[in-house]
């Protein structure tokens, strides 16, 4: 039997508001095994992430990757971590708070909050937090630009399932992505513009995606397809020729083929032509990371140089950039269009009211 959650500080007459649940993947706690494997067990578990039956994934799941993954991981965290903790997770708070500040100019009584879909503060959290500051709408956005059924797809199933426990279920409405929005490709656009004019420019960029299984993308994930079209509009912006962008997908693992070009053999064969310097952009993520600060910026960095390659200059992710907070302001002002909070019952009339139907608040 499903055990409802409640809501004791309910009362009526109270005026309703509009909530933004934004959520990032998320990190651990700390920068130690234990902490890691705590995480990696989360996000691991996930069908939408392992797509492999559960009988056979499990085990070898708990029985070896969960005793041997994480002091490796850990060590990686340990490179990037900073005075105020992960990364990602710093630059996820900022973001939000950017974006509260954006969105206070125009959207009156409209609450954001932060959730990762593994580990803390939980989807579960943030969105329950939304719904005791009476929330009655809620807008869920994925800080994810393409849509992937393993990223996107695995916060909205977060959301829904911490919905199947409540007894009053807020309106929602979902952003899937934002891969071709003209303010996100302007963003990154000055962003690299911003770049080059302090730093001159490399002899190629390379736009480097997370990489996904290839079949999964053969079985209808469009994630492949919102990467290249986001990389040719963002070539388009910058007006550069064919041979001046390349786009390659990263962090592979296991046995299976994921989408190719890869980018760790790319680096490979363009240091043994001896390419000069280059410069890479993630434009999948939003929030420098992991696989940003520490795969792209150190391990690629030096896997490129070591093949005879220049330096590999790393433009940093939007993060908290004044453009993709415009951006995503915008975006999050159209999915409103339309979608009010109704402050009608704000009144200790409707209180009374309710007492006098039976109400007990």
């Amino acid at each position: 039997m499903t055990a409802y959650l409640g809501r004791a500080a309910f009362s009526h007459g109270l005026a309703t508001r509009t909530g933004v649940l934004l959520i990032n993947l998320g990190t651990p706690d700390a920068p130690d095994t234990t902490s890691v494997r705590r995480y990696l067990a989360e996000f691991l578990s996930d069908p939408r992430v392992v797509e492999l039956p559960r009988l056979l994934w499990l085990p070898l799941l708990h029985g070896v990757i969960l005793n041997t993954r994480p002091r490796r991981s850990a060590h990686a965290y340990q490179k990037i971590w900073g005075e105020n903790g992960s990364p990602l997770m710093t630059g996820s708070l900022k973001l939000c708070s950017a974006l509260q500040s954006n969105l206070d100019s125009t959207e009156q009584n409209l609450l954001l909050a932060l959730g990762m879909r593994y580990g803390n503060p939980s989807v579960q959290t943030a969105l329950q937090r939304l719904i005791d500051a009476e929330c009655r709408q809620i807008l869920v956005l994925p800080l994810y630009p393409q849509y992937a059924s393993a990223t996107t797809g695995s916060a909205f199933d977060a959301v829904f399932a911490q919905c199947q426990r409540l007894r009053w279920v807020p309106e929602l409405r979902l952003v899937s992505g934002y891969h071709a929005a003209p303010a996100y490709i302007q963003a990154l656009a000055e962003s690299v513009r911003r770049y080059w004019a302090a730093n001159g420019r490399g002899e190629r960029l390379l736009l480097s995606f997370h990489g996904i299984p290839q079949d999964t993308f053969l079985a209808g994930d469009p994630y492949f397809c919102q990467c290249q079209a986001t990389a040719r509009l963002l070539a388009e912006s910058l007006e550069l020729a064919p041979n001046e962008m390349f786009v390659t997908f990263q962090s592979r693992v296991g046995p299976k083929r994921w989408l190719e070009p890869y980018t760790d053999k790319t680096l490979d064969a363009w240091g043994s032509e001896k390419v000069g310097d280059i410069d890479v952009l993630c434009p999948g993520f939003s929030i420098d990371c992991l696989e940003t600060l520490e795969e792209i910026a150190m391990q690629n960095a030096e896997r490129f140089a070591a093949a005879g390659g220049g330096k590999l200059r790393y433009i940093p992710a939007l993060n908290d950039q004044a453009g993709h907070v415009d951006a995503l302001a915008g975006i999050i002002r159209t999915h409103l269009s339309g979608w009010h909070s109704d402050s009608s019952g704000a009144d200790e009339t409707v209180r009374q009211r309710a007492m006098q139907a039976g109400a007990a608040r």
